[in-house]
């Protein structure tokens, strides 16, 4: 992959992670709930050093991303796609936190699909593991909420 075509699918990857920090921060001031605030505080805070992983990508041409393999549960995509409300549950603030990851996750995905280029399609492939590994992590923190009885 040519550096200019590189470089514009880390500059929208660096968007993607700007519009999650943005989407979490708008989360966090809409519930009243300070333990749902903190998660999405925290979630809107890792979203940035995401964005500046990205960035430090951008500024050295020839680094590669290398992200690594984590296992897929599956578990988000058994849950609806909450809507983000006021009140809304832990549970569900979570499950639609783990909803956005697996959005971006199969996003890069498609981009991998469609990439003609295997140096492209091995940088989305690469933005799509991390975005499962926030999904893995998300999924972990639902189970062990959601299903508290299975203890």
């Amino acid at each position: 992959m040519n550096g200019s075509v590189y470089r514009k699918t880390l500059v929208m990857a660096v968007s993607n992670e700007i519009e999650a920090h943005d989407f979490y921060e708008a989360a966090a001031a809409k519930t009243a709930n300070k333990a749902l605030k903190s998660i999405f505080v925290e979630l809107a805070g890792e979203e940035l050093k995401h964005k500046l992983l990205l960035e430090s990508f951008l500024a050295d041409g020839g680094k590669k991303l290398q992200f690594a393999e984590t296992a897929d549960y599956k578990i988000s995509e058994t849950v609806e796609l909450p809507k983000l409300t006021v009140g809304m549950s832990f549970v569900e603030a979570i499950a639609l936190a783990m909803k956005k990851e697996e959005e971006a996750m199969k996003m890069y995905r498609k981009f991998a699909d469609a990439s003609s280029s295997p140096e492209q399609k091995e940088t989305f492939l690469q933005l799509a593991r991390m975005e499962q590994g926030h999904k893995a992590r998300l999924e972990a923190l639902y189970t062990d909420t959601a299903y508290a009885e299975a203890w």
